[in-house]
């Protein structure tokens, strides 16, 4: 019953909360990672989503990276979490949601402001240094969420990161879909949805899997910024299946897995 999950998903939030402020103080950080992730799986059971990841055959990632997906919802930063905890750089709008913003701050979120190029430049420098530390750093591209089977051009400012972080760009591609392999039109989260919109119409929804397929990692050595943003977009689109003349796709086809890139190519020069 929908109240039920709703009552469920609040009080797990709170929990959430909980861990943030009484047990993240005292704990080292891969107990942190291990409390992130496991939240994160539970999260997505309380939604009623099963989570498929598909790493690449035979390929590690690369132990440091940084990480780039296609977005379609605020769902994508737990589905990416389940797998690995990440920081995340994510609009500063999200900062404000109830609960959600509070503990994606508190998770390692970095949030930005859309239009400020000074706050790009501070951005850019704690994800250097992030990922110079170790930490584990992934952004969305695309800069918004876009409707399933269409995919945004990819911004090139924070591509930067890699290169002067002298570390490969990790592209993962990620869908949501019912039980026939269609798109499950509940995990748009686009135009005037609020967020508690798309929570309510996720917890009604029924029978959703979100896939996260690992996808060939591209070399960041010679290449500059923008070639790195074309490569990561092409990458990711492969891996949808969507054709490279027409980079979106109205629906996907029943039953048919998300193909990977077949290229592991760097950047071109």
């Amino acid at each position: 019953m929908l109240p039920f999950r709703i009552l469920r998903l609040v009080a797990h939030l709170f929990l959430g909360m909980a861990i943030c402020a009484f047990i993240f103080p005292w704990v080292g950080p891969a107990r942190r990672e291990g409390h992130i992730r496991r939240w994160s799986r539970q999260v997505l059971g309380i939604c009623g989503i099963r989570v498929v990841i598909h790493p690449l055959d035979s390929v590690t990632a690369p132990a440091r990276s940084l990480i780039v997906a296609n977005h379609i919802s605020w769902l994508d930063i737990f589905v990416v979490n389940s797998m690995q905890p990440c920081r995340f750089v994510a609009k500063s709008d999200i900062r404000s949601w109830p609960f959600i913003g509070w503990l994606c701050a508190k998770t390692g979120t970095i949030f930005i402001s859309r239009g400020k190029a000074s706050d790009v430049r501070r951005i850019f420098k704690g994800l250097v240094e992030s990922i110079e530390a170790g930490d584990r750093v992934a952004f969305f591209p695309e800069g918004t969420t876009a409707a399933q089977g269409k995919l945004l051009p990819f911004h090139a400012n924070l591509f930067e990161a890699a290169l002067d972080a002298k570390v490969p760009v990790q592209p993962y591609a990620l869908r949501y879909l019912d039980a026939q392999g269609n798109y499950h039109p509940a995990a748009d989260f686009i135009g005037d949805t609020t967020i508690v919109e798309s929570i309510l119409g996720i917890l009604k929804a029924r029978s959703m899997t979100a896939e996260l397929r690992q996808l060939p990692s591209i070399s960041t050595e010679g290449a500059h910024r923008r070639e790195l943003a074309v490569a990561a977009r092409k990458v990711v689109a492969d891996g949808l299946g969507y054709v490279p003349e027409d980079i979106s796709r109205a629906s996907a086809p029943a039953g048919n897995p998300l193909e990977t890139a077949h290229d592991p190519q760097a950047a071109p020069q």
